[in-house]
């Protein structure tokens, strides 16, 4: 009975003004554990995908959609008004990745890294973008980059394997390097695709999330949430999914006894993105520090997988449990929205980015 109720049905109406029916769609439809609430941010993001934030507190959001935009939200989430939303750089090539540090806008191509100098200064005429690396993999296949900066400064950059499973050794690792584009190395090898990671506030040890391969079946392998302690790990791919599944084609280039295993393991095929930990103080006590991953989705599954934000449990260091927290994403095969990517704002709340709903929304909670 207390897991029933714990998942009461909210019913909401968009607050921000212009919503569009496919956002009314979403916020009628998710469902949240008791005294959690969605709202919509915006829904003027085409193909909403990474999200960052600048210290003046402009949102920026990168995307994958046609015409290779990316964004700055400027606003208040929650305040109920409608935030101004411009486009700052079009005609990139999937411009997913996007970081801000030092004023800062760093943006990642497929085969490009770029930086706008003083973005929040000159929003409404953005500068011409800088050229940091463009000799960078031109993949198409998982080429899309998800960037992020780390407690060392350094700018955290993976490159995916072009392909489902495959034996590249440049490819399927987490890379690092300066600011300016030098020094890169490689921090983790094995990882097959990630889309999100983000650094534990306590340990700053690196958390990510990978996708695992498809064509093993329905149920297999799992994704993976996967942390590294330190740099120089192998966490299995391609001849080790999960723990310890072999690869029936490449089983045979490693032990899956010797890899780094996840230190989650999620449903297959769910695509998990975004990942962030709760760092505010305004949601129930037994959330803080719990992890918060945005599943994108499963595309070849018969019955579809992900489609929703899930919470992995943290205790101290160490993940124990998984379990869903915003569902409603879909019905079956009618997909309404697609989370990516997540973002904990300092009033406590969390942004979510939706590519297929073109949208920002706004997860909070108020004592019920």
């Amino acid at each position: 009975m207390r897991v029933a109720l714990l998942f009461v049905a909210l019913s909401l109406a968009a607050t921000a003004a212009g919503a569009s029916p496919k956002t009314d769609k979403v916020i009628e439809s998710v469902r949240l554990p008791t005294g959690f609430k969605m709202e919509l941010y915006t829904d003027q993001v085409q193909g909403a995908r990474s999200m960052a934030l600048g210290q003046r507190g402009t949102l920026f959001v990168g995307t994958r959609a046609r015409g290779g935009k990316v964004y700055a939200v400027s606003g208040t989430p929650g305040s109920g008004a409608q935030p101004t939303v411009r486009t700052i750089a079009t005609n990139l090539n999937t411009p997913n990745g996007i970081a801000f540090r030092d004023g800062a806008l760093y943006v990642a191509e497929i085969n490009r890294l770029l930086r706008f100098d003083d973005i929040e200064a000159t929003l409404d005429q953005a500068p011409q973008a800088k050229v940091v690396r463009d000799d960078l993999p031109k993949d198409g296949h998982h080429g899309w980059r998800y960037i992020a900066f780390g407690p060392d400064g350094k700018l955290y950059f993976p490159i995916g394997a072009p392909c489902n499973v495959c034996n590249e050794p440049k490819y399927a690792v987490i890379t690092r390097m300066n600011a300016d584009g030098s020094g890169q190395e490689v921090f983790a090898r094995g990882v097959r695709n990630t889309v999100g990671f983000t650094w534990h506030p306590t340990t700053k040890q690196l958390w990510f999330t990978d996708n695992g391969r498809d064509w093993l079946g329905e149920d297999a392998p799992p994704c993976e949430l996967n942390v590294a302690a330190r740099a120089g790990l192998d966490f299995g791919f391609p001849y080790c999914h999960g723990k310890d599944i072999k690869d029936p084609e490449f089983g045979q280039l490693g032990d899956c006894g010797k890899i780094t295993p996840p230190v989650q393991l999620l449903g297959a095929h769910v695509a998990p993105l975004g990942v962030k930990f709760y760092s505010g103080d305004r949601f129930p006590a037994a959330y803080r520090g719990d992890a918060f991953i945005a599943e994108h989705g499963s595309w070849n599954r018969k019955e579809k997988n992900g489609y929703r934000i899930t919470r992995v449990k943290i205790d101290g260091t160490r993940a124990v449990s998984y379990e869903p927290f915003a569902t409603g994403f879909n019905r079956g095969d009618d997909v309404f929205g697609r989370p990516v990517d997540l973002l904990m704002l300092a009033d406590g709340s969390m942004l979510v980015s939706d590519d297929t709903s073109d949208a920002i929304y706004r997860i909070s909670y108020a004592m019920p």
